[in-house]
């Protein structure tokens, strides 16, 4: 037992350490989103269930439909001097909540890009659900060992083509700073880089492995999970090297179908998420956001998802075929409120065009502190284990 009061202690939007308790109840709030429905038995993977959309998506399936399933992700486990991460307690929490379901769930603590993973996974999947009816692909990860040739591969957040540079929100002391950051131009090699680690190649190889193991069942659907945005944020994300990963993973999904698949992806809404807080410019424009419509939530919009993804409800899709989560976001009158409170946004305005004081406590809940209803003064147990 190793109990003591843990404070959020870091440096920007990162943290050193996390709070096993916010982060249990913060699953417990996804989950009393939820409505449930009468399921009929239905299996999942989850490629990246612990942390934002690939989180949300996981509850929401568990909780609505009853779905039973195995979650991926990689995560650290508490050590004599830090807690364990965030997911690693969110993931605690998701398998308790499956047992009160009485819903099965397994969940692997590894690497996803690794093909002793996919083994490992696809071992549980022949034992304990007999096949996958949905995959959830919805990685985010800053490189990638690809174990078919050793090579490690680094993602770059740059734009392609000129330099570009954006106001972003940071924070001092709490309070909040209007910067200017510049965005540098990505090389050939740093865009080949990046669609390596968050393009489609590693979707398709989990697919590949189902198939070969036989374990696609009749009706079997995927999606993996993505993002467009806003023409502010287009330059240094969909227009940007993270933009071209992400039509990768679109001419993926198209690749699959074309092989006979029902692969398809999702274009979810922005949220406030660990890796979309380390972005320039999307802090800022979340926070705006919030302010002149609100957003929807993951698990909301997770809820649409499996919806459509069980027939309950008719695909919402686009011309290119991809599922549309973000309509609400990005409907003309948003942007427009959005565009003049951005054009507005100084360095003296800042806190009144934008929700800067939600923004940074939903950055904090992404590590379970500023969660109501948890005593941050009262020590708490980190050496929670991973789910077995």
């Amino acid at each position: 037992m190793t109990e003591r009061v843990i404070k959020p202690l870091g440096r920007g939007f990162l943290f050193l350490d996390s709070h096993p308790a916010g982060c249990a109840r913060v699953v417990r709030e996804m989950a009393a989103e939820v409505e449930p429905r009468n399921p009929a038995r239905r299996t999942a993977l989850v490629i990246g269930s612990s942390s934002g959309y690939g989180l949300a998506t996981t509850i929401a399936g568990l909780a609505r439909y009853g779905v039973d399933g195995i979650g991926v992700s990689f995560e650290k486990a508490p050590t004599a001097r830090r807690t364990a991460t965030a997911g690693w307690y969110r993931t605690a929490e998701t398998a308790a909540l499956a047992a009160e379901l009485g819903r099965s769930w397994s969940f692997v603590n590894a690497d996803a890009f690794a093909d002793t993973t996919k083994d490992e996974v696809l071992d549980l999947v022949a034992e304990r659900l007999g096949g996958i009816d949905h995959l959830i692909y919805s990685v985010a990860a800053p490189r990638r060992v690809d174990p078919r040739n050793g090579e490690t591969y680094q993602s770059a957040l740059k734009t392609i083509g000129t330099p570009y540079s954006t106001k972003s929100l940071a924070y001092e002391d709490g309070q909040p700073v209007l910067q200017e950051v510049g965005i540098d131009v990505a090389t050939d090699d740093e865009l080949a880089q990046t669609v390596k680690v968050m393009g489609g190649e590693d979707w398709a190889r989990w697919i590949t492995a189902l198939q070969e193991r036989d374990l696609l069942k009749p009706g079997f659907n995927t999606v993996a999970l993505t993002y467009i945005g806003s023409e502010l944020t287009g330059p240094i994300y969909r227009q940007g090297s993270i933009g071209a990963a992400k039509a990768d993973l679109e001419q993926t999904a198209l690749k699959l179908a074309a092989d006979g698949v029902t692969a398809m992806t999702s274009v979810n809404g922005a949220a406030v998420t660990q890796a979309s807080s380390a972005i320039p410019g999307i802090g800022l424009y979340v926070s705006i956001l919030h302010k002149v419509h609100g957003l929807q939530t993951p698990v909301q919009q997770s809820i649409a998802l499996w919806d459509q993804l069980t027939g309950e409800a008719p695909l919402d899709l686009d011309d290119e075929g991809r599922i549309r989560l973000d309509r609400w976001e990005l409907a003309d009158d948003v942007q427009s409120a959005i565009r003049t409170q951005w054009e507005s946004a100084t360095a003296t305005t800042i806190a009144e065009v934008a929700d800067t004081e939600w923004f940074l406590a939903e950055v904090r809940r992404l590590y379970g502190f500023d969660v109501p209803g948890v005593n941050y003064e009262a020590e708490t147990e980190v050496d929670v284990e991973w789910p077995t």
